[in-house]
């Protein structure tokens, strides 16, 4: 944590330096650590929905005119469908939940911690979701016929993709540790629940 918002006050009676919270400049900066979490979210779920149910649609359609149906393109349109549907569901669970929250420096700084926990959570089920699709696209892949050198190709890239995605969980998760120390401060402070 940042304790830009302590402010050093002398105490009168003995002249010695006191600290104590500024409570509003520490408000403003969990409400401004609040808006960027939540931003992120709605920019990965939105990301996620339209990714997914574009390409879902775009590889049933592929298929629909195709030559001939592959099964395993099929399987993967309905993952991927799937997907943008369970991160739509998800993101209409969070929208209802923020109503829970007051607009207190503690229910501000929980509204955050619960949307931080929320976007790390997501990234992880999503870079693990890599893995069935890796697995959907190179079965149906090698059942339309492609070389064994596309097929690397495609296990190369899935492999990178895995590796950024653990990259940009990372990322989220130090920014929950950095609201949920944060928290620990200030109730370690002993400040109250509704401060």
């Amino acid at each position: 944590m940042e304790f830009d918002e302590l402010q050093k006050i002398w105490d009168t009676q003995n002249n010695k330096p006191l600290y104590v919270i500024n409570e509003h400049a520490l408000h403003n900066r969990i409400v401004a650590k609040k808006h960027q979490v939540i931003h992120i979210a709605v920019v990965t779920e939105w990301i996620l929905i339209i990714a997914n149910a574009i390409s879902g649609a775009f590889v049933l359609q592929q298929n629909f005119t195709g030559r001939r149906s592959l099964v395993f393109a099929y399987l993967l349109a309905i993952w991927l469908l799937g997907s943008a549907l369970y991160v739509l569901v998800n993101r209409v669970r969070r929208m209802r939940e923020q109503k829970r929250f007051n607009r207190s420096l503690s229910g501000d700084l929980q509204h955050a911690l619960a949307t931080a926990v929320y976007q790390v959570r997501i990234a992880q089920i999503m870079r693990w979701n890599t893995l069935p699709i890796a697995l959907l696209v190179l079965l149906g892949s090698w059942e339309g016929g492609q070389s064994v050198w596309f097929l690397v190709a495609v296990a190369l890239f899935f492999v990178l993709v895995f590796i950024a995605s653990g990259w940009e969980q990372n990322i989220y998760r130090n920014k929950m540790k950095e609201l949920q120390v944060l928290q620990n401060k200030l109730q370690e402070e002993g400040l109250p629940p509704d401060f």
